[in-house]
């Protein structure tokens, strides 16, 4: 007997947070709740994949939210395709035993082109002119039509960037009660990340966290009672927990102090030239993969970056692999953190040498998962002005860039990536059912066959 299930991956909740929900702290007083041991690294795409697949990333080929292509010499970052995912996922899984049970994916990574029935993805369209007009993908393709009528055009500027809100979190748990009357899938993924956001600009103590917390705590709720009441059962999943940051660390400015990363001049900027670099840091919040064009210098390339302040550990070789992460996406070496700070892709070393796009919103030219993308400067005197001027000018059809973002790594409050067991994810089940004390986040697939099929 299969029984329709709803998992909703609500990023960055665990206890303490929950501290300040109420709502969702009740439902989650009744059914069943334990702390999911994170996979490393514990970022977004590698901790859905493990969820999805059951396997570690040495194995599913998710080692991050993004890495280094060696055949094209490129960095890539938040692709959406299901081709990159080398195992089956818990909707294939689920088929090959009752080939009735349906899937509908709203917004869990790697939705494009998948075996899930029903999927949603953001995805901006580009213009040749140079603008970003936000956008969905969804299969089928009608659903992307029907959705944005319905609710109105996804927000994507407040999905990610300086305006990163709630609504963005409201739209896909609108968008998820859309799909759950008209497709009635058997399984239904949801992904609610609003938590993550404040928790990484403002820091996990700070008050300015209570009303966002609150916010999502309504919409969750509503959600999940929503769904109860339509005969769901709930599985309430995480990635990680964020933990307080004070500033960065940039190996690669130490890797070119060293004559190891090659710079490209282009008008006046300085550019990474991977291909050339003996080698190079993608970094990922507290974990950066350095990629090393010769074997035979990991050892020393190795042993000169365990002396930059703010690592706390350096994995290559057996270490990397007993890590999880021996795969050929991986860096050569494998950076971990301080638990006090975060990892920055930052190479030049005068501000008017950054990259002309660093100082906006561009999450796949960038060679690291860059939080300041949160922030407007706050040098910009007056930053709606500035953004409006902006904006004014490319609807006049004028050529510009929206450079309000900071250099300044201080800024950032909050991160994650480390796999320390005082923030563990919470996971919580509505039905009553035996979990131990600590879930394996790998085990976690197990756990949704068990709920959909006991």
């Amino acid at each position: 007997m299969t029984h329709r299930t709803a998992i909703i991956d609500l990023v960055a909740l665990t206890d303490e947070q929950l501290e300040d929900m109420p709502r969702l702290a009740a439902l989650c007083s009744g059914g069943s709740r334990t702390r999911l041991q994170p996979q490393f690294p514990a970022v977004t795409c590698t901790s859905q994949t493990t969820m999805l697949t059951g396997e570690k990333p040495s194995t599913h080929g998710i080692i991050g939210n993004g890495w280094y292509d060696r055949d094209t010499a490129e960095t890539r970052f938040w692709q959406q395709s299901d081709g990159v995912v080398q195992r089956e996922r818990i909707w294939d899984r689920l088929r090959a035993i009752d080939s009735d049970i349906t899937t509908a994916n709203c917004f869990w990574w790697y939705a494009m082109y998948s075996g899930a029935d029903v999927s949603i993805t953001p995805r901006p369209m580009y213009p040749a002119d140079g603008r970003k007009i936000p956008d969905i993908w969804s299969s089928p393709g009608s659903l992307r039509d029907e959705l944005q009528a319905t609710l109105g055009r996804f927000p994507l500027f407040h999905f990610w960037g300086p305006a990163a809100n709630i609504s963005s979190s409201k739209w896909i748990a609108d968008a998820a009660r859309h799909v759950d009357t008209a497709f009635d899938p058997t399984v239904l993924l949801v992904y609610l990340p609003h938590l993550d956001y404040g928790l990484q600009k403002f820091g996990p103590g700070n008050p300015a966290m209570k009303p966002e917390r609150a916010a999502l705590d309504d919409i969750a709720a509503d959600l999940i009672e929503h769904l109860m009441d339509r005969g769901r059962r709930i599985l309430l999943v995480n990635e990680y927990g964020i933990m307080p940051v004070r500033d960065a660390v940039a190996p690669n400015r130490l890797l070119r102090s060293q004559g190891m990363l090659t710079i490209r001049q282009e008008l006046g900027r300085d550019l990474l030239d991977a291909g050339a670099s003996a080698a190079f840091a993608v970094t990922d919040h507290q974990i950066a993969h350095v990629y090393v064009a010769d074997p035979d210098r990991i050892s020393e390339i190795a042993a000169l970056l365990s002396n930059l302040d703010g690592v706390d550990e350096v994995m290559h070789g057996q270490v990397r692999a007993a890590g999880g992460l021996d795969h050929s996406r991986s860096g050569d070496i494998v950076l971990l953190a301080k638990a006090d700070r975060w990892f920055c892709h930052d190479w030049w070393n005068t501000p008017e040498t950054a990259p002309d796009y660093q100082r906006t919103v561009d999450i796949h030219r960038k060679p690291g998962y860059d939080p300041r993308e949160l922030f407007i400067d706050p040098s910009i005197r007056f930053p709606r002005l500035a953004v409006a001027a902006r904006l004014a000018r490319k609807r006049l059809g004028f050529r510009g860039l929206m450079d309000v973002i900071p250099l300044e790594t201080s800024l950032v409050r909050g991160s994650h990536g480390r796999c320390d067991p005082h923030l563990d994810p919470l996971l919580w089940c509505s039905e009553p059912i035996d979990l131990p004390e600590r879930l394996p986040m790998a085990e976690v697939a197990d756990l949704i066959q068990q709920v959909v099929l006991a």
